[in-house]
Parts: C-alpha cells; sequence; structure tokens
C-alpha cells in the first residue's frame, strides 16, 4: 500500500506527464510532426527504448508502421502486420492494451523487435468514435514489468495520437482523391461538329466520391457519353471509378450497344472487384447527336429537352445496378434528338436532399433544362439545384445539345 505522501507525489508526476503531451507548443505542429514529438515525449515519460505508431491500411486488414522513435528502421521498411498476428495484430484486434513481458516467449512477427533486441512490450488501440485506426506500442530493451499506471499513461497518449493520425489520414486522403479525380474527369471536352457541350463536377463537403463523366469518340465515328456513380466515399471509391472508367472505354472499343458494354463491365467488376456497386448511364449518340441509343445500370435517366418545351425525363429502359446481379440482362433504348434540342446527364448528388424529395428536385431540374447553350444551361441548373447550399454529396453535372 502507498502512503498519502506517496499518492499525492504519484499524483503530481502524473499531472505534469498528462502536460508534456498535451502542452500548447503541439497546437502549432502539423499531424506528422506531432505524432514523432508525441513519441519522442512518452519515450522519454516513461523510461522506453522504442516507441512506434502503426496505422490500418486501405484494406483495413493490416497495420503499415507510419512513425517510429527508437526503432525507426519499422518505418523506413515498411513493416506491416496484419490484424490479428503477432503483438500489434493481437492489440488491433483485440482492442484493448496488451502487455509482453519476454518478447523471445511471445508470439511476435516483426524481426525487426527481436533485432533490435527489445525485451517487453506494451500495446494499446488507436481509437477515433470507436473506429479502429491502428496500434501505439512501447518496448524496453531490458525486461520490464508494466504497471496499471504504465497502461494508464500510454492511453492517454494513444488518444492525442489517435486524433493526429485520424486528422493526418482523412487530410492526405482528400487531397489524394481530389488528385485523381481531376486527373480522370476530362479536363476539356472534345469538339464534335455539330454538338455543343458543358460539364461541371462539384465535390460534396464530406468526403469526396466516385461519380465520373466522360466523352469520347468511337472507332465508327459514334459519340460515346458515360455519367457514372461508385457507391461509397473517399480514395476507395475514387480508385475503383477510375478503373470502371478504363473498363468502360475498353468495352466500349468493341460494341456499339450501350446495354451489352455495361453488361461486360458488370460481369468484370464482380469477378475482380466484389462487393463494389454502383450506377452507370452510357449512351451511343450520332455523331451530329440526331438519336442517342442509351443503357442504363440503375442511374437516373437524362433530361431532354425540345424547343419550344420544359425538359423531360426520357423513358429509358431500367437496369440494375453494377454489382447487383451475377447475370445481369439490360436494353438499350433509342431515342430521337430534335436540332437545338438539349441532352443533360447528372449524378444523385444533384437531386437527393434531405429537405425535399427526389420527386420534387427531378421537378426542378426538368423545369430548369431549356434548350439554349450547354454552359448557359449547366448554369441555371446548379443555380436552380445547388445556388449557396453546401451540398454533402458530390454533383457530376454533363449537357449536349445538337446545332442547328
Amino acid at each position: 500500500m502507498r502512503t498519502p505522501a506517496e499518492l499525492s507525489a504519484a499524483a503530481e508526476v502524473r499531472l505534469q506527464q498528462i502536460q508534456a503531451i498535451t502542452d500548447v507548443a503541439f497546437a502549432h505542429m502539423d499531424d506528422e510532426a506531432l505524432l514523432g514529438e508525441m513519441l519522442e515525449r512518452v519515450r522519454e515519460i516513461m523510461r522506453v527504448d522504442t516507441a512506434v505508431v502503426l496505422l490500418l491500411d486501405d484494406s483495413r486488414r493490416r497495420l503499415v508502421a507510419t512513425a517510429a522513435r527508437g526503432i525507426e528502421e519499422e518505418v523506413r521498411q515498411s513493416v506491416q502486420v496484419s490484424v490479428g498476428k503477432g503483438f500489434a495484430g493481437r492489440v488491433a484486434a483485440e482492442r484493448r492494451p496488451v502487455i509482453i513481458e519476454n518478447v523471445d516467449a511471445a508470439n511476435v512477427v516483426n524481426p525487426l523487435l527481436v533485432q533490435r533486441g527489445v525485451r517487453s512490450l506494451l500495446g494499446t488501440p488507436l481509437l477515433v468514435g470507436g473506429d479502429l485506426l491502428g496500434v501505439l506500442h512501447v518496448g524496453t530493451l531490458t525486461t520490464r514489468r508494466f504497471i496499471a499506471e504504465d497502461v494508464e499513461f500510454l492511453q492517454l497518449a494513444a488518444d492525442r495520437a489517435a486524433m493526429a493520425a485520424h486528422s493526418l489520414r482523412t487530410a492526405a486522403e482528400r487531397s489524394a482523391v481530389r488528385e485523381l479525380q481531376r486527373s480522370l474527369v476530362p479536363s476539356e471536352l472534345p469538339s464534335i461538329p455539330g454538338v455543343d457541350m458543358a460539364a461541371r463536377y462539384s465535390p460534396g463537403t464530406s468526403v469526396v466520391g466516385g461519380d465520373w463523366y466522360d466523352v469520347f469518340t468511337l472507332p465508327s465515328g459514334e459519340l460515346g457519353v458515360v455519367m457514372g456513380d461508385v457507391a461509397g466515399q473517399g480514395l476507395r471509391a475514387a480508385v475503383i471509378m477510375g478503373r470502371m472508367r478504363s473498363v468502360l472505354r475498353a468495352y466500349a472499343m468493341e460494341s456499339d450497344d450501350p446495354a451489352l458494354v455495361l453488361d461486360k463491365l458488370d460481369r468484370k467488376m464482380q469477378h475482380f472487384e466484389p462487393g463494389v456497386m454502383a450506377t452507370v448511364l452510357y449512351a451511343v449518340c450520332d455523331p451530329r447527336l440526331r438519336w442517342a441509343r442509351i443503357a442504363s445500370a440503375g442511374h437516373w435517366p437524362p433530361v431532354l429537352a425540345a424547343p419550344g418545351s420544359v425538359g423531360a425525363l426520357l423513358e429509358v429502359a431500367p437496369g440494375l445496378l453494377i454489382g447487383l446481379d451475377e447475370y445481369p440482362r439490360r436494353r438499350s433504348t433509342t431515342v430521337e434528338i430534335p436540332p437545338e434540342a438539349v441532352l443533360c446527364l447528372y449524378t444523385d448528388g444533384l437531386i437527393e436532399r434531405r429537405d425535399t424529395t427526389i420527386e420534387t428536385n427531378l421537378a426542378r431540374l426538368c423545369d430548369a433544362v431549356r434548350p439554349g447553350p450547354p454552359d448557359a444551361v449547366c448554369a441555371t441548373v446548379m443555380a436552380e439545384l445547388v445556388g449557396r447550399e453546401a451540398v454533402p454529396d458530390d454533383v457530376a453535372l454533363l449537357a449536349l445539345r445538337r446545332t442547328p
């Protein structure tokens, strides 16, 4: 039993330790520097030899060394540990602190720990809002029995490290997604005699997702037009979107039937990307936009506005979403496009709102699409359905006009 004086002294030390990892100096660091400084202070306060942060990769099945002190080669060699395997993997799988007093007698899969001569380990999970981000662990080169105060302090440090890691990952992912989106969405639409085009892409206020549009000429001289939306958000959705865009282009070179192209795309995605779901609208258009063959994989129908009237939803044969059925069979619908008419394609971010129904917004969209220059059509549609509102989801919009 500790005496009151010992407890008071321990409490004072504890207060100093807490201040050491929460002082205002951290406020002036970026998240990557903060992680490194955090580990250095943890080493000093706990008198340990190594301190490491490992973060989950995109698959959430492996931990990757991200920051380290005392064993920096973990990061330089990109050490990876499967969740559930070895020491760090066990901490991640059990989501609780784990202590190993003798590394030699334990199931440790990271050879660097043995090569460095680490004898004892203490690890704790990095959690934000109940979600696992990774693991923080410390080690000593001599055998040590970690006590309850050590565990409590490391958990406090882990809470701070988890917030930094979350911010670092979110910023990095958002930057990567935006760069990927910019590289995949056409920077300039093709110049086609007899066809005017304009487009808009607006990233949502939440993590960027997998919305995309595409326009390309086919070997036949016909025009391929695509609007798609991969389910989900973040880097994974954007990467899958990029793969789908490339695959659809390849299949479009083989067939002039949009339904067959979508069916082939679906089979490829289900084989190589199981679990992925997406909506796609693909149209093969006459070189002068006199008609279009359109097939849908669960996507909203286009709006067509002919001279003398407002827009109306086209009656396109419905089709299953990409990834929903093993043997989909979609049908193409051929529509006539009058001179000076405007064809408008869009993603659901334009029409889905919490405070209004989709039916209401579809009616607003149809009313906003009128014959005229495509750039003016896009501006009117965005003003009517987005305006000054902060839209959470991505919005992609494409307008094509058959010129006189």
